[in-house]
């Protein structure tokens, strides 16, 4: 199915770009999130008439998510769970935990935007975790998990 992109998708395109995909990715996840419409005539029409204030928005995007990146760039959360003698937590830190833990300091993050390398966070120590804020924008944080017994 061919679409037209309204925001950058990684390994897809740029904003603007037509591209072909298949139906499943393009009905299921990119249409219905906003990322895409399909590449009809009239659809491609209006993105052109469009194009200016749809690439402000993105710039305006682009500069919320480098200002909040700069904020949390380099920030040490902790976070506190029972945990046995041995560091081995009882149970483990999701991301859901690590985006709530962030929303009680200020930073507005989606639980799909925190990036755990190794999983769920399992033990006791310091461990590193990337936040997507945006497609352009990464930022890395330290994940301090604490025991209580």
């Amino acid at each position: 199915m061919q679409i037209i992109l309204m925001e950058k998708v990684i390994n897809l395109g740029q904003l603007g770009d037509v591209v072909n995909v298949k139906n499943g990715y393009a009905r299921n996840f990119l249409i219905p999130q906003g990322k895409a419409k399909r590449a009809t005539t009239a659809n491609l029409a209006e993105f052109e008439v469009r194009r200016v204030e749809i690439e402000a928005a993105e710039k305006a995007k682009l500069a919320d998510a480098q200002t909040c990146g700069e904020k949390l760039a380099g920030l040490t959360l902790q976070i506190t769970q029972k945990a046995g003698v041995d560091g081995k937590l009882f149970g483990s830190v999701t991301t859901a935990d690590i985006a709530a833990a962030l929303a009680e300091q200020g930073f507005a993050v989606d639980k799909a935007q925190v990036r755990v390398a190794e999983g769920h966070l399992k033990t006791v120590g310091d461990h590193p975790v990337s936040v997507a804020l945006h497609s352009d924008v990464a930022v890395e944080i330290t994940v301090s998990v604490l025991g209580e017994h």
